[in-house]
């Protein structure tokens, strides 16, 4: 589903969509302060929790990426497994598991650091620390009070931001920003330099420290420059990817946007396969993406792999630091 226009656009006034829906978004408020007003287990161990005020995608994925290999060992990742039919808790084996039975960014994660899935947060942090987690990572779940946390981080895009400021369905936001970030430690923007420009103009006010960070391509010697490509992607917001793809120099012929964890089915990457062909195009996708490929086409699509640089990292260092 890709999100309404009247979501964005935090400087205007919002539209008549925002204000006759406002009253749903404060009942879905309130409902999600009772949630997270419960006690939940404390578990033996720290655990930071990654999560996001903003419905959909933020960049939630490659801060838990970097994160993993900021901790170095005993570090584990405890994750709900959306998209997956696995209810948990148990370990993602990438040798065994698909993105269906364990959702596609559990199985990404899991080439960085043991990774749990569970429907259950609590049983899966018992699980981790069972298995010898000595900090966990939890993937998700500011809004989830099953587990106590012991570091918090909101991940927002720097491009929309928080968008209308507004609560779902008259907004983008799962609670308010003041009551969400009440429970935060830091917020982390990702984005450009003229996104983090545009996102500290409408939101410079907040209260918690807020660290800028990017998305770099990582080094892989693939040189993109000119080739002609068939970009599709089914996550947060597919123009990012789109655009990163642009900015590389590659002649971007078609492009398909995919609702977030959209399932790639043989039906459906044959149509794409097609339609590349026609255009004499390479197939090429995110790594999210690529690890719910069917088998058949995991060796004709090219995947583009980025990495979190954290533009300043000593705010984060000293939050970490009191955990390690």
């Amino acid at each position: 589903m890709r999100p309404p226009g009247f979501w964005q656009n935090a400087k205007e006034r919002p539209g008549w969509q925002a204000r006759l829906l406002q009253p749903l978004g404060w009942l879905y408020a309130r409902a999600t302060a009772r949630r997270v007003a419960r006690v939940g287990y404390r578990p033996r161990c720290p655990v930071i929790c990654v999560g996001n005020l903003n419905v959909g995608g933020t960049g939630k994925t490659p801060v838990v990426m970097a994160l993993t290999a900021r901790l170095g060992g005993h570090v584990h990742v405890v994750s709900r497994g959306y998209g997956g039919r696995l209810e948990g808790p148990l370990q993602v084996d990438e040798r065994r598991h698909n993105a269906a039975d364990v959702g596609d960014e559990p199985l990404l994660l899991a080439a960085f650091a043991p990774t749990w899935i569970a429907r259950d947060r609590a049983a899966g942090v018992r699980a981790a620390e069972d298995a010898g987690a000595r900090i966990i990572v939890l993937d998700d779940g500011h809004q989830n009070p099953s587990v106590e946390k012991s570091l918090s981080l909101v991940v927002v895009d720097a491009e929309v931001g928080f968008g209308n400021g507004r609560v779902m369905p008259a907004g983008p936001l799962r609670e308010p920003v003041k009551v969400g970030l009440a429970r935060a430690d830091v917020v982390i923007s990702i984005g450009s330099a003229k996104a983090q420009a545009g996102f500290h103009e409408d939101w410079g006010s907040l209260t918690v420290p807020v660290v800028a960070a990017h998305l770099e391509v990582l080094e892989t010697g693939m040189d993109w420059a000119g080739l002609r490509v068939l970009a599709f992607a089914g996550i947060g917001r597919p123009e990012k990817f789109f655009a990163t793809m642009r900015d590389l120099g590659a002649d971007v012929v078609g492009v398909q946007a995919l609702d977030d964890h959209q399932p790639l089915s043989e039906t459906l990457m044959k149509r794409l396969e097609a339609e590349a062909a026609g255009l004499k195009a390479q197939l090429v996708t995110t790594e999210k993406d690529a690890v719910r490929l069917p088998v058949a086409f995991r060796q004709k699509v090219l995947t583009l792999p980025v990495r979190l640089v954290i533009d300043d990292p000593s705010v984060l260092d000293v939050a970490l630091a009191d955990l390690v």
